[in-house]
This record gives structure tokens, sequence and C-alpha cells, in this order.
């Protein structure tokens, strides 16, 4: 009885483990993400998932290349108000943004 207790909680703390580390590998996929969004340091975490519902949204390539226009010039518009400067053309796809004063 005393060997049955030991290997459940031995499996318990192995799979507990398991889990913390598969959801500390997870974050930073999820940070880079966000960063894909042209001009996301300038937006809330709201604004991110509104503008990613959007283009998922998009049921055509034109319809979503229309929308990242918009937001590219809306980001652009945004950062000249904070006194920063944004790259003029966004980095090839997969690639976050950076900004500069």
């Amino acid at each position: 009885m005393k060997r049955i207790l030991i290997m459940s909680a031995l499996a318990t703390v192995l799979f507990l483990s398991t889990e913390f580390a598969l959801a500390v590998d997870q974050a930073p996929a999820q940070e880079k993400a966000q960063t894909q969004v042209y001009g996301s340091q300038l937006m809330t975490q709201q604004e991110r998932t509104e503008h990613q519902a959007k283009m998922r949204a998009a049921k055509t390539t034109e319809e979503r290349e229309q929308i990242r226009k918009e937001h590219h010039n809306s980001m652009q518009e945004r950062a000249k108000e904070q006194g920063l400067t944004l790259p003029d053309e966004p980095p090839a796809r997969g690639n976050g943004m950076g900004y500069s004063k």
C-alpha cells in the first residue's frame, strides 16, 4: 500500500512538472505572435486581439491586404502623434517590428 502511494505521488509530480514545462514553452510563441502585428508596441492588448480577429475573419487575400494597409496607415499616424517612427514597410512576414525615437 505504501508503495502505491509513493508511486502515485511521483506520477503526480512528474505530470505537474511536465505541464508546467509545456506552459513555459508556449509563452514565447504567444508573445512572438503578438509582436508580428505591425505597430503592436503602440497598441493595447485589446486592439491587437481585435486586429487579429478582423484578419482571421477576412474572406479573401484582397480583404486582408486592405485591412493591413488601413492598419499600417493607422499605426504610422499613431507613431507620428507620439513622436516615434516605424519603418515605412512592414518586414517580411514572421518578423517582429521595432520602433525608434
